[in-house]
């Protein structure tokens, strides 16, 4: 899997991210009919908080990010990418699994959504996302808290 970590994110790291999305979101959104080069870096900058975002490195250096923003109902996994020449390792699995955790002892559930098609669907239905809702665009699911997790 490689020596990885994660990090608090900053402001700093705001055009990183919006490199790495427009990489990794490409092919689904081309796909789709919905790619835009300027539109896939934008819509990232316009909701990007570092607050709520993590960035993982490997070897010392940026190689993804994700979030976990907290909603009234739910939080919700969002800019979750991995440069692409590390997908496939564990990586996301891993970082994926310790933000789950933290919110299975907090009793809180997950939202995402990913587009249509994407192979990230099948890592979140690994991991206990089921199907709400979906659109032409986007797949909309949801991960309820782990109850043994609640209950330690």
């Amino acid at each position: 899997m490689g020596e990885w970590r994660i990090r608090p994110a900053s402001g700093t790291d705001a055009e990183a991210v919006a490199e790495l999305r427009a990489v990794v979101l490409r092919a689904d959104l081309e796909r789709l009919g919905r790619y835009d080069e300027r539109r896939v870096r934008q819509r990232l900058r316009d909701g990007f908080v570092p607050a709520h975002t993590w960035v993982i490195e490997v070897g010392g250096a940026f190689a993804g990010c994700v979030a976990l923003r907290p909603a009234e109902d739910a939080h919700w996994l969002e800019h979750f990418y991995l440069a692409p020449h590390l997908q496939g390792n564990g990586i996301g699995a891993a970082v994926l699994r310790g933000l789950l955790e933290r919110c299975d002892r907090d009793g809180i559930p997950v939202r995402l959504n990913v587009l249509r098609g994407s192979p990230a669907r099948r890592l979140y239905e690994r991991h206990g996302f089921i199907l709400q809702t979906e659109d032409p665009v986007d797949v909309f699911m949801v991960r309820e808290p782990a109850p043994a997790a609640r209950d330690r």
